[in-house]
């Protein structure tokens, strides 16, 4: 199979489909890569790296797009990019297409195959490819969050730890799951005052049996959810619900009742934000402020550690290239239902109800990943 890694073109996105490393182990099982030049000059790897793994460098994305069977990437490709697909040419990277009509009716046009990292789920029906950019991201929204509490970015003027004799900053996340987690630990780490909500009493068990009185833990209901809200400095939206729109949990109302110079992160933007005065930045502007809240939206977190993400990213995105590379498309999904699951559209058709339903587009069902050559020989 020839496999294609073009450089990605999203603002400040600097990282890449596959490194050296992957690259390697696809050449030693007999496949083609091709990588466009400079695809991953962002995070300091060379194309000399490349071609000594054994990749062939090439030109531009016209070529990686016209020459490859299956295109690995990062982010949802842009709109440059979804003219350049082919029928039944394979896309594997996250789209997010819930929140992203005009991707979505681009990518039906095309009639490629598209593999949505964000929902591919593995046997315990967690989601092994989005795990790593949750973490990332949970992560770096605290940092985000306590640079834009600062009083030159708009904020409150706070400190997250405080300091003796000044009260710690009320950080509130809004779910417990990858990034609520990873925004947690760094929150936690450095002494903020941290509430977190789920609708899940086993994650707020879990959660307690870590932190202890350390953490508040509250059942996410509305009135729970409003009174922390209101209370925060700095609240964390990580809410997920795999394949859908975020639901908006924050309603343009709560957002007036804030104090002034708070600060919402809304890691949920990728699917539409769990709040309903967001709308999705970039790093190069990354906030603004709405009823003096600080809103910091920015749709891809993670390229902002280009380098760290790449890797992390890698570790769990090999075994499913290999899979389709080395058993095509349909033994692929036949062979593991939870990269079935992963498929959003083919040859013309959403084929994922919650991206159906979201968009209010036709949905059409495949039941079985043995259906799936037939929809590939329909017109």
């Amino acid at each position: 199979m020839i496999i294609g890694v073009p450089k990605e073109v999203k603002n400040h996105e600097y990282r890449v489909g596959l490194i050296p490393a992957s690259v390697l182990e696809l050449i030693r099982l007999g496949h083609q890569v091709l990588v466009e030049t400079q695809a991953g000059h962002g995070i300091d790897i060379s194309d000399h790296q490349y071609e000594k793994a054994g990749a062939k460098i090439v030109p531009s994305s016209d070529y990686v797009f016209s020459k490859s069977d299956l295109i690995v990437k990062v982010k949802e490709p842009q709109p440059l990019e979804r003219q350049k697909l082919k029928p039944h040419q394979i896309l594997f990277t996250y789209l997010h297409l819930a929140a992203d009509l005009h991707q979505a009716e681009d990518l039906i046009k095309s009639k490629a195959v598209c593999i949505a990292y964000e929902t591919v789920t593995d046997a315990f029906n967690g989601l092994p490819l989005l795990a790593p950019m949750s973490e990332v991201a949970g992560r770096m929204s605290v940092q985000a969050g306590a640079r834009a509490l600062e009083k030159s970015a708009g904020g409150r003027g706070l400190l997250l730890a405080g300091v003796p004799g000044v009260a710690a900053a009320k950080v509130v996340i809004i779910g417990g799951g990858n990034v609520g987690r990873g925004a947690l630990k760094i929150a936690h780490g450095m002494a903020a005052n941290v509430t977190i909500l789920d609708k899940n009493i086993k994650v707020l068990r879990e959660i307690d049996q870590d932190y202890g009185n350390a953490v508040t833990t509250l059942y996410a209901n509305n009135h729970n959810l409003q009174q922390a809200v209101l209370e925060a400095d700095l609240v964390i939206g990580a809410v997920l619900v795999p394949g859908a729109a975020a639901p908006k949990l924050i309603s343009a109302d709560m957002v007036k009742q804030m104090k002034p110079g708070a600060v919402i992160v809304d890691v949920a933007i990728d699917q539409g934000g769990c709040c309903e005065t967001a709308r999705p930045t970039t790093h190069e502007n990354p906030t603004y402020i709405i009823d003096n809240i600080v809103h910091y939206c920015v749709s891809n977190m993670p390229g902002a550690v280009a380098r760290t993400a790449t890797f992390a990213l890698n570790n769990a995105t090999l075994p499913y290239i290999i899979a389709l590379a080395e058993k095509g498309l349909c033994q692929a999904m036949a062979d593991d239902p939870g990269l079935f699951n992963g498929l959003n559209v083919i040859n013309g058709h959403i084929c994922r109800q919650e991206v159906a339903d979201s968009l209010d587009l036709p949905y059409l069902a495949i039941k079985e990943p043995k259906n799936i050559s037939n929809i590939l020989k329909s017109s």
